[in-house]
This record gives C-alpha cells, sequence and structure tokens, in this order.
C-alpha cells in the first residue's frame, strides 16, 4: 500500500537539508557583505559627484547581484569540497614518506589555483587592455603561478625541515628589492599587483589547508607557527617572478 502525505502537511527536511541551507544562507550574507560596501559607495558617488548615464549606472548594479551570487557559490565550492581535500592531501602526503612526491603536489596545486584565481585572472585581462597587447596578459599569468608554485614547494619543504619563515622572507624580500632597482619601472609596479592578487579567495585557501595538513601531521609541527604563511610567502615567487619578466621581457 502507497503511502502518502497527509494534505498541508509538508516532509520534514533531513539534517543534511537543513545543514546545507544554513550553509548557503550564511554565503549568501557573506557575498552580500562583502558587495554592500561597494555599492554603497558608488551609489553615493552616483548621487553626489560622477552621475552616470541611467543604463550605466543600472549595468553595475546587475553586475553587483551577479557577483554577489557568484562569490557566494565560490565560497560555498570552497568549504564544502576544496578546503577538506586540501586538508586531506596536506595530511596524507607525509605517509608517503616520499619529499619529491610532496615537492610535486605542492608546485602542481600551487600553478594549477593560480591559473585558476580570478583576481589573477582578471589582472592578467588589465595588462592586455593598459598595454594594449604589447605585454601578454596570459604570459603575465603564468609567470605568476610559476612564482607561485616554486614557492609553494620551498614553503612545504620550510614545514618539512624546520627551516625559519623569518630568513626565507628576509632573503625572498631582500632579493626583491634588489632586482625591482634593475627592472623596468612599468613591471615593479605590475609585479607587486601580481604579488597582492595571488593570495585571492581561491590559491589562499588550498594553500594554507596544504600546509595545515603537512603541520598536523608531521611532529614537532604548530599548526600556527608552521600551518600558516605559506599563501604569503608564495605570493613573493609571483612578485620576484614578473621582476625577472621585465628584465627579459622584449
Amino acid at each position: 500500500m502507497a503511502y502518502s502525505i497527509p494534505e498541508g502537511r509538508q516532509p520534514r527536511a533531513s539534517p543534511w537539508e537543513r545543514g546545507m541551507q544554513q550553509k548557503i544562507a550564511e554565503k549568501v550574507r557573506e557575498a552580500i557583505q562583502s558587495v554592500l560596501p561597494l555599492v554603497a559607495v558608488v551609489l553615493i558617488l552616483q548621487l553626489a559627484v560622477v552621475q552616470a548615464p541611467l543604463a550605466f549606472f543600472l549595468q553595475f548594479l546587475a553586475g553587483a547581484v551577479l557577483a554577489t551570487a557568484g562569490i557566494a557559490l565560490l565560497l560555498l565550492g570552497v568549504e564544502l569540497g576544496i578546503l577538506p581535500m586540501g586538508r586531506f592531501i596536506g595530511a596524507e602526503l607525509p605517509r608517503t614518506s616520499s619529499i619529491l612526491l610532496i615537492i610535486a603536489v605542492a608546485f602542481a596545486l600551487g600553478f594549477a589555483t593560480t591559473v585558476a584565481e580570478p583576481d589573477v585572472l582578471i589582472l592578467g585581462e588589465q595588462v592586455d587592455q593598459v598595454s594594449r597587447g604589447a605585454i601578454s596578459g596570459m604570459a603575465v599569468v603564468y609567470v605568476m603561478a610559476l612564482g607561485v608554485a616554486i614557492f609553494t614547494a620551498l614553503a612545504s619543504l620550510r614545514i618539512i625541515f624546520g627551516w625559519s619563515m623569518r630568513n626565507l622572507v628576509l632573503c625572498a624580500y631582500g632579493l626583491v628589492l634588489l632586482l625591482s632597482l634593475v627592472t623596468p619601472a612599468e613591471f615593479v609596479s605590475l609585479a607587486f599587483d601580481a604579488g597582492s592578487v595571488t593570495t585571492g579567495v581561491l590559491t589562499a585557501p588550498v594553500l594554507i589547508a596544504i600546509a595545515m595538513g603537512l603541520s598536523t601531521v608531521l611532529a614537532g609541527r604548530s599548526a600556527v607557527g608552521d600551518g600558516f604563511g605559506i599563501s604569503g610567502f608564495a605570493s613573493v615567487g609571483a612578485i620576484l617572478f614578473v621582476l625577472v619578466m621585465g628584465m627579459l621581457w622584449i
């Protein structure tokens, strides 16, 4: 005999469904809180200063709505899937007892997440537009990704061997300062912007999750002292490699 739900009564949501609904609502709130200040500032400027055409302003509002939805979905995907997998990979890698494998995985993930990072892709598009094609935006993206990948691998070795983050940062930024003196000015500015965009919403969580996974399973390592720092250190790689690109670019 088939079971029918009495009229007027709805089936109860499962714990998983309720949890997912809460997560979605939480990420939507976070996305709105992120975009709302920008919308408020632009609205004030629109009314008091710039007075852009109405169609242009409505286009901005539509874009803000789409951006909010995209940010909410991205944050939800990062928390539900990418972060747990990153922690799992970081925790499992030391069990292979292969330093070469750890370096290879750290390099690959550093490169892949940087190439997929929305902020990095936007910077590449801006480079193309502003330079009118004189500097390839995609070349900049891949150079940044290579720098992040190499420095992510170095940061993973730091966790394994307990190297001092202070000494690594001093050496890296010392090299940045030296190269800044001999690199064309336009590439110096671009390099420091490159470093900032590599710590975006996709790259930073993945790299930090891997570092946390590594530090939690290695004896004598601190999740705070060794787990953090990888994202900031990897961003120095993007700065350095864009500076080198500027020295070689013809």
